[in-house]
């Protein structure tokens, strides 16, 4: 004889979308209040979604407070979200399908970009995408970090983005650009470099160095040399190219930099290639799981023709 009384286990089915997104948007906004704004409906109705929720997993799962005032996800609250944040990149990537599916050859491509790429890639690239797509508008998504990049493809938020091998875990496909190799960039008054004999990373220690903050295939190079015990003088970063490399060239230090993010007019600067330096591998991603539109794929075969011109010059 079946029981009137519903299991714990039964009521799991009926959790809705809806529930966790309600709990996703009181998580990013911090309050009922913004939540309700976030999702377009009224504070009392984001109340009884959490409420239905907490009946339906058996637990509290944001501490309480009335008015405006900061709420807290519990513990239990957190747990779901790790669940529910996948849920929801999911449903933005399913959208993001079906917008580029409806648009064929029209419409938006959006790339995420970062600045070496941005300044020796990126122009080029799009003067050539438009004159056979003119109909497909390029937005361009530009961050310090190729790992904040690949998260928005993740998200559903970028169709395309530059990155730089190896990507972070995640449903990435990518295909090679270039190989960008690390040269030495030191000051043009500095005499490193113009005796008979080559430089090598020894040469290195003890010279003060300007280098990059937060990029991560620099502070590899970083981590390449000091296995080989050779410890920088990092006396000066920064995450702008131009700051690198304007502070080489008034004589503050030496950068261990990738060629791309290198203005090779700059006369106040000289650049040695070294063999015993790595090369970076660039290469442009997409979610392997989503659907590409044709420009999509067009703009990749651009990117690589632009970039094997490069390589070339």
């Amino acid at each position: 004889m079946m029981s009137n009384k519903m299991s714990a286990t039964d009521l799991w089915g009926r959790l809705e979308l809806r529930h966790l997104l309600t709990l996703d948007a009181i998580a990013r906004e911090g309050s009922f209040w913004s939540a309700a704004e976030a999702l377009d409906c009224s504070q009392s109705a984001v109340s009884q979604q959490v409420a239905t929720l907490e009946r339906i997993v058996g637990h509290r799962l944001v501490e309480r407070s009335r008015g405006r005032r900061d709420v807290m996800v519990t513990e239990a609250g957190r747990l779901l979200l790790v669940h529910a944040e996948a849920i929801v990149a999911r449903l933005r990537a399913a959208r993001a399908d079906f917008l580029a599916y409806g648009e064929g050859a029209a419409g938006v491509l959006r790339v995420g970009s970062y600045q070496s790429t941005g300044q020796r890639i990126v122009p080029g690239l799009l003067r050539e995408f438009a004159a056979s797509w003119p109909r497909v508008e390029v937005r361009l998504e530009e961050r310090t970090s190729d790992h904040e990049l690949c998260e928005l493809v993740e998200r559903g938020e970028l169709d395309l983005t530059f990155g730089i091998l190896p990507l972070q875990p995640g449903p990435f496909g990518c295909v090679e650009l270039l190989r960008d190799p690390y040269v030495l960039m030191v000051p043009a008054s500095w005499q490193v470099g113009e005796g008979p004999r080559p430089v090598t990373v020894r040469d290195l220690r003890g010279l003060p160095v300007v280098n990059h903050r937060s990029c991560h295939s620099v502070h590899d190079v970083e981590q390449f040399l000091r296995e080989r015990l050779i410890e920088l003088n990092v006396v000066f970063r920064s995450d702008d190219n131009g700051t690198v490399q304007a502070a080489v060239a008034a004589g503050l230090g030496i950068a261990v930099v990738p060629l791309l993010s290198i203005d090779a007019g700059d006369a106040g600067v000289r650049v040695i290639r070294m063999d015993e330096l790595p090369s970076r591998t660039l290469v442009l991603a997409w979610h392997r799981d989503r659907y590409r539109s044709p420009a999509s794929t067009a703009f990749e075969e651009t990117a690589l023709a632009v970039c094997a011109g490069l390589c070339g010059a």
